[in-house]
């Protein structure tokens, strides 16, 4: 029985952060139907209102276990955890703000959501892991999703639409870059050092980037702005870490990507239900077959298995 509690409430926990990770698409597409507010002004908003959080976590982090924080972390892997965090949460964040002016939330999340592919590609041409047979038939499954999701005029329909694309795409290779090169470090120095670290320093990242190339109107917009930047923060970032990593430790990595899978599904709901997006028979075919492409591929990499099923990003 307590077995059978602990499963249940990591099904929920999981799933709940899931959706809350997924339901950033929404809050974006939100915000700039709202207001015309640039990428950048959005994402400096929801990293700033995020980065005193994080410090919480490391903080607390160190005083419950002073030999395993972040204190620990040598000078040389803060220096490549820099440049991880450059590529993770920066510019994957960035180009996926930056992607989501165009695409639909659906279309973004099904995007986004093919990102072990990737891990398993590049696991395979800088590390030379093998890819066996069944994960090639999850990545033509995958692949043939999209296509059969792309194949439709009515998804690029819209101007810049295929810019919208290509900026989702490069999001989410930058974060399989990420967590191909940065597995050692969550390995060596467990995934709440790590991953606070990394936010961290993407914080400063973003914060940096717009006092040198921002509009300088980070104070000017309407209250729901700050609103929506807020929900960014805490409802898409971090309360769905906090609940995504305790999910995991209850239900396991490898259960979790299943349980994770709700996170697209949702998106593409949400998206018909608020944003009154189109969603059809044929894009309903295509994402199902990304969605069991992506489960077969992380149920066979256990570079995947090492982070949280969905990301924060």
């Amino acid at each position: 029985m307590p077995n059978q509690i602990s499963s249940t409430k990591g099904i929920l926990l999981i799933a709940t952060g899931a959706i809350c990770f997924s339901a950033k698409a929404i809050m974006i597409k939100l915000a700039y139907q709202e207001a015309p507010v640039d990428a950048l002004t959005l994402l400096t908003l929801r990293f700033a209102i995020s980065l005193p959080f994080f410090m919480l976590i490391a903080f607390l982090n160190h005083r419950k276990n002073p030999n395993n924080s972040i204190k620990q972390i040598s000078g040389k892997d803060i220096a490549i955890i820099c440049g991880l965090a450059l590529l993770g949460y920066y510019i994957a964040s960035l180009f996926d703000f930056m992607g989501l002016a165009y695409v639909t939330a659906g279309l973004e999340r099904i995007i986004l959501f093919s990102y072990p592919t990737f891990v398993v590609i590049f696991s395979y041409l800088f590390f030379k892991k093998k890819i066996t047979l069944q994960i090639t038939k999850a990545l033509i499954i995958t692949y043939i999703g999209l296509l059969v999701i792309v194949y439709n005029n009515d998804i690029f329909s819209t101007a810049n639409s295929i810019k919208g694309a290509i900026f989702i795409f490069i999001s989410a290779i930058t974060y399989a870059l990420y967590l191909v090169f940065g597995s050692k470090y969550i390995q060596k120095y467990g995934s709440v050092n790590f991953n606070s670290l990394a936010m961290m320093i993407s914080c400063l990242y973003v914060i940096a980037h717009y006092l040198i190339l921002g509009n300088g109107s980070l104070l000017s917009y309407s209250w729901t702005i700050y609103a929506y930047g807020f929900a960014l923060a805490i409802i898409s970032t971090v309360i769905p870490t906090f609940l995504v990593m305790e999910g995991i430790r209850l239900l396991g990595a490898n259960k979790g990507a299943i349980v994770a899978t709700v996170g697209p599904v949702s998106t593409i709901f949400l998206g018909w239900l608020i944003l009154n997006e189109a969603f059809t028979l044929q894009e309903f075919f295509g994402s199902v077959l990304v969605i069991m492409g992506v489960f077969l591929t992380s149920q066979q990499k256990k570079e995947i298995e090492q982070v949280n099923p969905e990301t924060n990003r």
